[in-house]
């Protein structure tokens, strides 16, 4: 391991401290293979096992609570920011959401070892209104587990060299080119997804213009909703006439969807994710008329096109119950 065992001798836990700082900032740059190199250090006592779990804990409860804040005060704009800066659209927010909806703790315990997940749970905490001090304690532990795993795995690994000192050759031999790779491959990857979504997207997506349109000539356009509850909360609007349902539902019961008219999907993923990949869904099921709203509710919105009030207590609605409401 001899490219970040160098690099941590001379700069030691500032390197450590620093780098899982970048990480957890929201920069897809992986702080593994560092851990694991300070885990095989503390092994040789180079590295003290506590403080380099000390300092990563330190770094990840800064970046953590700074993003807590954030979220709390400028809501789900900023976490649609942090999906792109992630590389991943098809992560979005909806996973985080429903994760932390469900069970908070337990997200914040282990969500550092999700990717994409680990950056976005912290301004949902924000969002969704939890007291600053579970969410530290929370976190906080989630981040020893975290980082002890990494720490714990590189010692093993140190502990191995003490009992066969030629496999330091062989690490060392190969361990920079790894790395270099492992970060180009993690890149690579990524930015392959995305242009391939975002292709399929490009060729499938509805203009708001067009659907103002179809809206103004009478045209029975099934409009669906895909938001998460928690983002309506601070934002009770949907478009003239759309139906409020999960993507879970949605699929479902995919059946009763009409096939004789237009449904438009929308959410306020980047790039229309979360309508994107539904499209693709049901298009797959046999539903052809499908496709995703260009810019979804936040540039309908910007364009100044009507928006409809919701109840301030959200519940879903069955779509057999929303088509026969909507036909009558």
């Amino acid at each position: 391991m001899a490219l970040p065992t160098h690099v941590l001798l001379t700069y030691g836990y500032l390197l450590l401290f620093a780098w899982v700082l970048v990480e957890q900032c929201g920069v897809p740059l992986p702080a593994t293979p560092v851990l694991l190199a300070a885990g095989a250090l503390s092994a040789e006592h180079q590295l003290s096992f506590p403080f380099a779990l000390l300092a990563g804990v330190v770094a990840c409860l800064i970046a953590d609570s700074a993003w807590f804040m954030v979220g709390r005060y400028f809501g789900h704009h900023v976490l649609r920011i942090l999906c792109k800066l992630s590389l991943e659209p098809t992560i979005c927010v909806r996973r985080t959401q429903n994760s932390f909806g469900h069970r908070r703790a337990i997200t914040l315990m282990f969500a550092k070892f999700v990717p994409g997940l680990s950056t976005l749970a912290p301004p949902v905490a924000g969002q969704n209104g939890m007291d600053y001090g579970p969410f530290l304690l929370f976190d906080g532990l989630g981040s020893v587990l975290w980082l002890a795993a990494l720490l714990a795995a590189g010692r093993f690994f140190g502990d191995l060299l003490k009992h066969d000192p030629s496999l330091l050759d062989w690490a060392g031999r190969f361990s920079g080119a790894l790395l270099v790779l492992g970060i180009v491959g993690f890149f690579v990857g990524r930015i392959y997804r995305r242009r391939m979504i975002l292709k399929q997207l490009v060729a499938a997506r509805l203009e708001p213009e067009e659907l103002k349109k179809q809206l103004e000539a009478g045209e029975d356009v099934f409009i669906v909703d895909l938001r998460h509850p928690l983002e309506l909360l601070p934002e009770p609007f949907t478009l003239p006439g759309a139906h409020h349902l999960t993507p879970e539902a949605l699929a479902a019961r995919s059946i009763e969807i009409p096939r004789d008219r237009d449904v438009v999907l929308y959410c306020t993923c980047p790039s229309e994710a979360t309508a994107a990949k539904m499209a693709m869904t049901l298009h797959k099921l046999g539903i052809k008329r499908v496709r995703p709203l260009r810019g979804g509710y936040d540039e309908w919105k910007r364009l100044g096109y009507p928006l409809d009030a919701v109840p301030p207590v959200l519940s879903v609605i069955p779509v057999a119950q929303v088509g026969n409401s909507h036909s009558a």
